[in-house]
Protein backbone atom coordinates (compact mmCIF):
# COMPACT_ATOMS: atom_id res chain seq x y z
CA UNK A 1 0.00 0.00 0.00
CA UNK A 2 1.34 3.46 -0.90
CA UNK A 3 1.67 5.91 1.98
CA UNK A 4 -0.04 9.30 1.47
CA UNK A 5 3.31 11.10 1.83
CA UNK A 6 4.84 8.98 -0.96
CA UNK A 7 1.80 9.64 -3.17
CA UNK A 8 2.02 13.39 -2.55
CA UNK A 9 5.78 13.44 -3.14
CA UNK A 10 5.31 11.92 -6.60
CA UNK A 11 2.51 14.35 -7.50
CA UNK A 12 4.55 17.34 -6.27
CA UNK A 13 7.55 16.29 -8.37
CA UNK A 14 5.38 15.74 -11.46
CA UNK A 15 3.63 19.09 -10.93
CA UNK A 16 6.93 20.96 -10.73
CA UNK A 17 8.48 19.10 -13.65
CA UNK A 18 5.50 19.86 -15.93
CA UNK A 19 4.69 23.52 -15.18
CA UNK A 20 1.77 22.66 -12.92
CA UNK A 21 0.30 19.76 -14.87
CA UNK A 22 -0.08 16.21 -13.60
CA UNK A 23 -1.33 12.99 -15.13
CA UNK A 24 -2.95 9.87 -13.78
CA UNK A 25 -6.24 10.36 -11.96
CA UNK A 26 -5.68 14.15 -11.93
CA UNK A 27 -4.95 14.57 -15.64
CA UNK A 28 -6.70 17.67 -16.94
CA UNK A 29 -7.93 18.69 -13.47
CA UNK A 30 -6.89 21.99 -11.89
CA UNK A 31 -4.27 21.18 -9.27
CA UNK A 32 -2.31 23.47 -6.94
CA UNK A 33 0.36 22.88 -4.34
CA UNK A 34 -0.63 24.48 -1.05
CA UNK A 35 2.12 25.32 1.43
CA UNK A 36 1.28 25.47 5.12
CA UNK A 37 3.11 25.24 8.42
CA UNK A 38 2.33 22.48 10.87
CA UNK A 39 0.49 24.09 13.76
CA UNK A 40 2.27 21.78 16.23
CA UNK A 41 5.62 21.16 14.53
CA UNK A 42 6.17 24.45 12.70
CA UNK A 43 7.47 22.44 9.73
CA UNK A 44 6.70 23.60 6.20
CA UNK A 45 4.36 21.18 4.48
CA UNK A 46 3.16 20.98 0.89
CA UNK A 47 -0.12 19.36 -0.15
CA UNK A 48 -1.29 18.85 -3.73
CA UNK A 49 -5.01 19.40 -4.16
CA UNK A 50 -7.65 20.07 -6.76
CA UNK A 51 -9.18 23.51 -6.75
CA UNK A 52 -12.07 25.46 -8.20
CA UNK A 53 -11.31 28.95 -9.52
CA UNK A 54 -13.71 31.71 -8.53
CA UNK A 55 -15.52 32.74 -11.72
CA UNK A 56 -15.83 36.38 -10.60
CA UNK A 57 -12.42 36.96 -8.98
CA UNK A 58 -9.23 35.57 -10.53
CA UNK A 59 -7.38 36.10 -7.23
CA UNK A 60 -9.53 33.53 -5.40
CA UNK A 61 -9.50 29.75 -5.61
CA UNK A 62 -11.42 27.24 -3.50
CA UNK A 63 -9.98 24.07 -2.03
CA UNK A 64 -11.87 21.21 -0.40
CA UNK A 65 -10.87 19.36 2.77
CA UNK A 66 -12.36 16.13 1.47
CA UNK A 67 -9.62 13.70 2.56
CA UNK A 68 -11.21 11.36 -0.01
CA UNK A 69 -14.32 11.04 2.16
CA UNK A 70 -12.53 10.07 5.39
CA UNK A 71 -14.41 10.72 8.65
CA UNK A 72 -11.91 13.38 9.77
CA UNK A 73 -10.60 16.59 8.22
CA UNK A 74 -7.05 16.58 6.83
CA UNK A 75 -4.28 18.14 8.94
CA UNK A 76 -3.62 20.81 6.29
CA UNK A 77 -7.14 22.16 6.88
CA UNK A 78 -6.39 22.84 10.56
CA UNK A 79 -2.97 24.26 9.73
CA UNK A 80 -4.40 26.75 7.23
CA UNK A 81 -7.35 27.78 9.43
CA UNK A 82 -5.07 28.27 12.44
CA UNK A 83 -2.52 30.35 10.50
CA UNK A 84 -4.99 32.22 8.30
CA UNK A 85 -2.31 32.33 5.60
CA UNK A 86 -0.41 30.02 3.31
CA UNK A 87 1.24 29.93 -0.07
CA UNK A 88 0.07 28.48 -3.37
CA UNK A 89 1.97 27.12 -6.35
CA UNK A 90 -0.39 27.43 -9.32
CA UNK A 91 1.18 26.51 -12.63
CA UNK A 92 4.57 28.19 -12.52
CA UNK A 93 3.40 31.02 -10.24
CA UNK A 94 3.94 30.95 -6.45
CA UNK A 95 2.23 33.49 -4.21
CA UNK A 96 1.03 34.08 -0.64
CA UNK A 97 -2.66 33.65 0.18
CA UNK A 98 -5.08 34.68 2.90
CA UNK A 99 -7.28 31.79 4.03
CA UNK A 100 -10.95 31.96 4.98
CA UNK A 101 -13.51 29.23 5.46
CA UNK A 102 -16.64 29.40 3.31
CA UNK A 103 -19.81 28.40 5.15
CA UNK A 104 -23.56 28.10 4.73
CA UNK A 105 -25.31 28.44 1.39
CA UNK A 106 -22.18 29.82 -0.29
CA UNK A 107 -20.18 26.75 0.80
CA UNK A 108 -22.95 24.46 -0.44
CA UNK A 109 -23.07 26.23 -3.82
CA UNK A 110 -19.30 26.03 -4.32
CA UNK A 111 -19.09 22.39 -3.22
CA UNK A 112 -22.00 21.44 -5.49
CA UNK A 113 -20.22 23.03 -8.46
CA UNK A 114 -17.03 21.10 -7.70
CA UNK A 115 -19.04 17.86 -7.39
CA UNK A 116 -20.77 18.62 -10.70
CA UNK A 117 -17.43 19.09 -12.46
CA UNK A 118 -15.67 16.23 -10.66
CA UNK A 119 -18.16 13.57 -9.50
CA UNK A 120 -15.66 12.04 -7.08
CA UNK A 121 -16.42 14.96 -4.78
CA UNK A 122 -20.07 13.90 -4.67
CA UNK A 123 -18.88 10.48 -3.53
CA UNK A 124 -16.73 12.04 -0.80
CA UNK A 125 -19.77 13.96 0.47
CA UNK A 126 -21.82 10.76 0.53
CA UNK A 127 -19.12 9.00 2.58
CA UNK A 128 -19.06 11.81 5.16
CA UNK A 129 -22.84 12.37 5.35
CA UNK A 130 -23.94 12.46 8.99
CA UNK A 131 -20.28 12.51 10.13
CA UNK A 132 -18.90 15.84 8.95
CA UNK A 133 -19.48 18.50 6.34
CA UNK A 134 -16.47 18.77 4.04
CA UNK A 135 -14.94 22.22 4.59
CA UNK A 136 -14.37 24.63 1.71
CA UNK A 137 -11.58 27.19 2.00
CA UNK A 138 -11.17 30.33 -0.05
CA UNK A 139 -7.53 31.13 -0.82
CA UNK A 140 -7.14 34.76 -1.85
CA UNK A 141 -3.92 36.07 -3.37
CA UNK A 142 -2.42 38.35 -0.72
Amino acid sequence: MTKPHDWNTKIIAEFRANQGRVGGPFEGAPVVLVHNRGRKTGRELVSPMMYLPDEQDQDVIYVFASKAGAPTNPDWYYNLITAGTGEVERGTDTYPVAVTEVTGAERDRIYAEQARRYPGFAGYAQKTEGIRTIPVLALRRA
